[in-house]
């Protein structure tokens, strides 16, 4: 699968695999920057898997080319993120599934903490409690027998320690715990826990770049305690209060499907291949205008360009290509049904993607995509989209458009284009009433993609003269147009 339309790649480790005789592999998911884990002991055929995504077939697919039975699977706590496969595996393979000694879940687990380990015959797993990014995480310990019983190899940090950053403490306050207390706890398991390894262990986080759970992760998504002990800003000599201050200060907005994610992580839900098996039906035309009628949102996972060309009234543009899941989260309503339009054969895989993150009230897509409505060019709408020239032309000769930036508070920060009013992305539907329904809209993000999904919300709500940025800021700047900085 294409990584940037929501593949995983499977990282090899950057070390001679010949030195050791277990296997560490990192599975890498670059639409949610999420990593995962399969330690695989040949001596006695097992693997343990740490983290898994919610649709496993890479997990077992890997197990089975070598010979090895997945018994154990761990969580390193409840992720907010995304949903975790630790139900899918279990029932696929009967693995046994941990969970730091503090967490609460309705499936039955093995509660693994400080002290706690995993033993097979040439390798064992160590449990650390490290609380701090959420009160039951946990940190695993990889010792290869054969290089070392006592010195760990690797640390799996989960969301604790990130190559670059740590896990941010501010996203269980929803869940009653406050981000100073969480804090101060993560300041104690860096320090007294994680800082306390061997430089030479090599640290493996669960995500890397682009992922919310941090504010500065690094692209690369293997360190060693050494290394990270340097170079991490949030590592250096501090006080309590100061880390405490420095890590809470200037996250970005966690999205609203977050909370959902981590209390659901924790439940007995239904599966994955469960929740697909009823999701993919096909619907026809005036079904799907139907249930329009009775609240079901729309949701066109297709490129920006061949939405703005023609696209169904009402829908909501979040293409497939760019980091779907995530927005899909951020703007769509959970506790109404969605029903997909996408390109015929890409349906699966838009339903897939929102089951990662929980999303499983699909009840199915537009048999046949968006060709269905070729014969009824009334229910069809377009986006125009303008040049950075012509957009020019445009603010120049009309003083009472208005130009929206609907990128992140950071990317506004270090430039934008001069008369344009801010309002991110995932605050957009919040704040139409404020925008003017008499006058021409322009949305604009840093490249066309959110702006697509601007664009629609705008249409949805009702405004009737929304048109985008071809390109964004991106296309702007390369254009010669001025920003201001």
């Amino acid at each position: 699968m294409d990584p940037a339309s929501g593949g995983s790649q499977k990282q090899d480790p950057p070390y001679d695999v010949c030195e050791l005789s277990m296997i560490l592999h990192q599975f890498y998911l670059n639409c949610l920057a999420h990593a995962s884990y399969l330690i695989g002991d040949e001596q006695s055929q097992t693997a343990v898997v740490v983290d898994p995504q919610r649709d496993v077939e890479q997990y077992l697919s890997f197990a089975a080319e070598r010979g090895l039975s997945i018994r154990h699977v761990i969580l390193t706590h409840f992720h907010a993120d995304f949903i975790a496969g630790h139900l899918e595996l279990q029932e696929h393979t009967g693995a046994t599934i941990y969970l730091g000694r503090s967490a609460k879940a309705e499936y039955a687990f093995t509660p693994f903490g400080d002290g706690d380990s995993i033993e097979l015959e040439g390798v064992r797993l160590g449990a650390l409690e490290t609380p701090g990014h959420t009160p039951e995480s946990i940190s695993i310990l990889v010792y290869d027998r054969a290089v070392s019983d006592s010195i760990p190899y690797a640390v799996l940090t989960g969301d604790t320690l990130f190559v670059g950053d740590v896990g941010r403490p501010d996203l269980r306050a929803a869940l009653g715990w406050s981000a100073n207390d969480l804090g101060g706890l993560l300041y104690d398991s860096l320090h007294n826990k994680l800082l306390a390894l061997p430089d030479s262990s090599l640290v493996y986080p669960a995500h890397g770049a682009g992922s919310l759970c941090g504010k500065a992760l690094s692209k690369e998504t293997v360190s060693t305690i050494g290394v990270q002990r340097q170079t991490n800003y949030a590592l250096q000599p501090l006080t309590k209060q100061a880390f405490i201050d420095l890590v809470t200060a200037d996250q970005p907005d966690a999205p609203s499907y977050f909370t959902y994610d981590a209390v659901l992580n924790s439940r007995n839900r239904q599966t994955l291949s469960e929740a697909l098996t009823w999701e993919l039906r096909p619907l026809s035309l005036d079904d799907c205008l139907e249930l329009q009628k009775h609240g079901v949102q729309l949701l066109d996972t297709r490129e920006a360009g061949e939405f703005a060309a023609a696209h169904l009234r009402g829908a909501i543009n979040i293409g497939l290509r760019g980091q779907y899941a995530t927005w899909a989260g951020s703007l769509l309503d959970r506790e109404r049904p969605i029903v997909i339009v996408t390109d015929p054969g890409a349906e699966r895989e838009s339903a897939l993607r929102l089951g990662r993150i929980g999303f499983d009230h699909v009840i199915g897509y537009l048999d046949g995509g968006l060709a269905s409505a070729a014969s009824r060019p009334d229910l069809v709408s377009e986006t125009t989209r303008v040049s950075p020239e012509r957009a020019a032309e445009l603010l120049a000769a009309d003083p009472a458009l208005t130009l929206i930036d609907v990128r992140a508070p950071g990317e506004r920060s270090a430039k934008s284009i001069e008369r344009s009013v801010h309002i991110p992305l995932q605050r957009l539907a919040e704040n139409t009433r404020d925008l003017p329904r008499d006058t021409p809209l322009l949305v604009h993000c840093a490249g066309g993609y959110r702006s697509s999904s601007a664009a629609s919300l705008l249409q949805r709500a009702g405004f009737t003269n929304v048109s985008e940025l071809a390109g964004g800021l991106a296309a702007w700047e390369a254009s010669g147009q001025p920003v201001v900085k």
